[in-house]
């Protein structure tokens, strides 16, 4: 699908004979990334699509096309939870080593994308995936959703791009709707380090759960499964640091970079 939307691309700003330039000052964006664009290199964020509709009078077709490039971009095995996910009206989610995915900068997610097994190419098409993941927090009536983040998370990472994601993180976490809970280092061991992992309530009531390992992540639908990691949510949720000490204990990290 990337490389059709680029042909379109090309097409319908040769056809009102725009030049790159003309076309990235137009939709505020620079020349490089419409080239991009035009290459099937990048796929456009939704704001950028949408302008790029309205400069050259497509209707909503590169807005359309380029909501399906990036879940073309995304691994077979996470489409299932990406409806799931769409659809939840409440989400919880664990993470030990890293900044969950729905929480995270462009440039957050690059790095730790960058550093795992995809090719540059694969990695911005999984960067604009997870950022278009994103628009869920912004829905006028977005799902519940709350993060359980080990400390160690805070730690780690590139200072300059870390210190814009904490506090993206303590911005974000101010959202009536999105709650942010750091579990501190001295909290010594504690149930639920062996990995990550997500519980969504559908909108029909129904409960599931997603783990996710080094090679990919699997939905679980049992009730005596997703019953067991309802417990270790609590068992983590225990031990983190109410809201407010959260968010405090984050921007004493940002000091600190």
């Amino acid at each position: 699908m990337s490389a059709y939307l680029a042909l379109v691309l090309k097409h319908e700003r040769g056809k009102r004979g725009l030049t790159q330039d003309q076309v990235a000052e137009a939709v505020h964006v620079s020349g490089s990334l419409i080239a991009m664009f035009e290459t099937g290199r990048r796929v456009p964020q939704p704001d950028t699509a949408r302008r790029l509709d309205e400069l050259l009078g497509t209707g909503d077709l590169i807005a359309r096309m380029a909501v399906e490039a990036r879940r073309d971009a995304q691994p077979g095995w996470f489409r299932p939870w990406a409806e799931v996910e769409r659809e939840a009206t409440s989400l919880r989610c664990f993470q030990a080593t890293i900044v969950p995915g729905l929480l995270q900068t462009e440039a957050y997610a690059r790095a730790a994308l960058a550093s795992g097994l995809f090719v540059p190419e694969k990695v911005e098409e999984h960067v604009a995936f997870r950022m278009e993941r994103q628009a869920l927090l912004d829905r006028k009536e977005p799902p519940l959703t709350t993060f359980v983040i080990d400390e160690a998370a805070l730690h780690r990472g590139e200072p300059a791009v870390l210190k814009e994601q904490l506090l993206h993180l303590a911005e974000v976490g101010l959202r009536p709707r999105v709650l942010v809970h750091v579990v501190p280092c001295d909290a010594g061991p504690y149930l639920g380090q062996s990995g990550p992992f997500t519980l969504a309530e559908a909108a029909g009531g129904e409960h599931l759960a997603f783990l996710e390992d080094q090679l990919e992540g699997r939905v679980l639908a049992d009730p005596k499964r997703v019953s067991t990691l309802e417990r270790a949510w609590e068992a983590v949720r225990a031990v983190a640091l109410p809201r407010d000490q959260s968010r405090d204990l984050i921007l004493k990290q940002v000091n600190e970079l």
